[in-house]
């Protein structure tokens, strides 16, 4: 297996890929051990293809199933340059996992992704060149433009999916076609910027997080991606999250 929307613009980043940017890839994990050698796999290989310079982050919160040894053995094969390990003893919430993340990043972009195969890391060559061509403070995917798409879930949590977007559009007016989406590229400051400033945990982070952008007039630029439900283990949305994401819902546009 270890085989295998958009604001204002600014000024134009210089092209090429050679001008020095560097781009950390967090990856948040809990018992993602079959799924992170193939993510980590085509990571390597979109990076190594695109010329970008990058390293990968892993911060996984004591995964109980050898998640941790896994992303060892990575580290054997890849590098310690390329993949660096910041373990953490127990889940302790996504936006702290950024936090712990960035501490250690050296890269000035950061790639925040779902470790669960989700996020194909095909599209991130994408996000490169939308930020560079508008000199964005962010680049989010979305799966509700242009050819994005949603693929591997049933009516119900489509629907879901989908109602969860229009009432965050509705309410909050975020000036982003896909809140809920964590597949993003964010200028580090930025990044450290925003983290700071949210309150939200869970789902809600993400929203809150474009929400803030909005409020402190960062540009956003969007890529259309697919997002795909995850190949292996279960996926971690269910009747908690849900009530969890329409109390934040309603906090954010009480407060924002």
């Amino acid at each position: 297996m270890l085989s295998p929307l958009v604001s204002n613009t600014r000024k134009t980043s210089t092209p090429g890929r050679d001008n020095g940017d560097k781009y950390s890839v967090l990856l948040p994990t809990y018992n993602e051990r079959e799924n992170l050698p193939l993510i980590v796999w085509l990571l390597v290989k979109y990076f190594g293809e695109s010329g970008y310079k990058y390293e990968i982050i892993v911060i996984d919160d004591g995964s109980p199933d050898g998640t941790l040894e896994i992303a060892q053995q990575l580290q054997g094969i890849y590098g310690e340059d390329k993949i660096l390990l910041r373990p953490r003893a127990k889940k302790l919430g996504l936006g702290t996992a950024y936090i712990h993340g960035m501490k250690h990043a050296t890269g000035n972009f950061i790639i925040i992704m779902d470790a669960d195969l989700s996020h194909h890391p095909k599209f991130i060559p994408e996000f490169i060149e939308k930020q560079r061509e508008g000199d964005y403070d962010l680049v989010s995917g979305t799966r509700y433009r242009g050819n994005g798409g949603v693929y591997g879930w049933d009516l119900r949590r489509k629907l879901i999916s989908r109602g969860a977007n229009f009432l965050t559009q509705v309410l909050l007016r975020p000036g982003a076609s896909d809140l809920t989406g964590s597949f993003r590229l964010y200028k580090k400051e930025v990044l450290e910027s925003l983290v700071e400033r949210c309150v939200s945990k869970g789902y809600v982070f993400q929203m809150e997080m474009i929400v803030r952008a909005r409020q402190l007039n960062y540009t956003v630029g969007e890529v259309p991606i697919s997002f795909v439900d995850r190949v292996y283990g279960e996926s971690k949305l269910g009747g908690n999250e849900i009530v969890s994401f329409a109390k934040g819902l309603l906090t954010l546009f009480a407060t924002t």
